[in-house]
This record gives C-alpha cells, structure tokens and sequence, in this order.
C-alpha cells in the first residue's frame, strides 16, 4: 500500500478543525458524562467498563490490522512509534476500561468517541507505516529523544492520577471527592494533564502533520473539561483549593 498523503492530509486538518469547534461549542458546558452528567440522562446508556472498552478499542485495532497487512513495518522508527501509539491505547483498552469505577455513558458519547478513536487509529497507522520517512539521523535527533521521554512521562503521569481517581471511590460507591497526592498537589486536573504530555511527546517525536492534530485536537477537548473539573470542585467543596501547595485552577 503506498501513501495517500491527500488523505492523511484531509484527516489531520479535519482533526484539527474539529477540535477547534468542539473548543467553541463547549464554552459554556461540557459533554454530558461523567460528573458533567445533565439532571435529564439520555434513555440509552452503556455501563462505563464497556463504553471504555468499545470506545478505546478501534484505536488499537486500527494500526494492528494496517501492520499486519503491510510489508513496510520492519524499520526501527516505524517500529517504535506504532508501539508506542498502541502502548497507549493498549492500556485505555484493557487496563484504564476494565478497572474504572465512573457512571454508566450515553450511547451517542461512546459511539462519537469511538469514530474519533478508528479515524485516529487509521491516520497514525497510516502516516507511519506509509508516509513516515525515518532514517538513522532520526533516531539520533534531539527529537526522538526528547518526544519519546516527555510521553512516556505523560503516560506515568496519566497512569499514576488515573490510579488516585479510582482509589477515591469504593466499588458501586457514586461520589466525587477532592483527589490528592501526586501533581494532583499542582493542578486540578493531572489526569488530563499527563494524556497531554503523553500528546505532545508524540508531536514531538513524530515532527508530522497527524502527530499535531492529535495532539492540538486533545488539548481542545480535554482543556475545557479540566477546566470545568477545577470549576466543579470549586463550586461543591468550600476548603478547595486552599489546602493545595500551588494549585493551578486549569490544565498547566
């Protein structure tokens, strides 16, 4: 398969596009889950191991099935970066999904979310496997190391608040409480935070076209709800943030 560079082209702007008309439209309100849930839920809502789990699953599959249908996976820099992407995508799919304790989601959230994952899943795998030009000045580059250390910091950053959030509750227990420890001390919203650094290390390391719209389109859509996190905890806890050493009311 050879590169269709006006598609992944059209993908990545399409993304960027996206994320900035999700960033205009949810100003004032967020997505209705989770904790942002609206007081009317929709009639049709999936238990949230599933919806995870369905949700995530196609950004996986996706460069899974395009590396087992190409014969161009054998350089070390097509190697490393699918791996890393499906790393990622691998543990929202099978670890994230399966442990999480949140409320059951719309199924009209779970089913756009999922598009987004198997549009995205396709772009990366197909910019990396096919378009992506890697060769030995690459991996000796300030890029490559800088991108793969800052999102493999993401990514325990990500790990390691996900783990605090989940240990608030107790199982089928439904209330939301102040997190603490960890960067949690720092910003309000460190989970979101660490998926970003995750996002931005990948831009980094990529230095293309589909690594910046994923990246631009998280900050998009993951700002304003960190946002709107910092504003609920402010709204329903009277000590927040008083407590906290420096705490940042959004995302940096």
């Amino acid at each position: 398969m050879h590169c269709y560079e006006s598609v992944v082209n059209c993908l990545s702007c399409g993304m960027l596009l996206a994320g900035l008309l999700h960033l205009i439209n949810h100003r004032k309100a967020q997505a209705s889950y989770g904790r942002h849930m609206k007081p009317t839920a929709p009639a049709r809502m999936v238990p949230a191991r599933v919806a995870w789990f369905l949700q995530e699953m196609p950004a996986l599959l996706m460069p899974l099935l395009l590396m087992h249908l190409s014969r161009q996976y054998s350089t070390m820099g097509r190697a490393i970066l699918l791996k890393t992407f499906c790393l990622h995508y691998f543990h929202r799919t099978f670890v994230y999904s399966l442990l999480t304790r949140g409320q059951p989601f719309p199924l009209s959230v779970m089913t756009t979310g999922g598009f987004f994952c198997f549009l995205n899943g396709f772009l990366q795998g197909h910019y990396l496997l096919h378009c992506a030009q890697f060769d030995e000045k690459w991996s000796a580059g300030y890029c490559y190391t800088i991108g793969l250390v800052v999102f493999y910091i993401g990514m325990a950053i990500n790990i390691h608040s996900d783990y605090i959030l989940r240990n608030l509750r107790k199982p089928k227990e439904i209330v939301y409480k102040i997190p603490a420890g960890g960067l949690f001390e720092y910003v309000s919203g460190a989970n979101y935070f660490g998926e970003l650094v995750e996002w931005f290390g990948y831009a980094i390391v990529t230095w293309s076209l589909p690594g910046i719209s994923i990246a631009v389109f998280s900050l998009c859509f993951i700002g304003p709800r960190a946002y709107y996190h910092h504003k609920f905890y402010k709204e329903h806890f009277k000590e927040y943030p008083r407590f906290r050493k420096a705490l940042i009311p959004f995302i940096f």
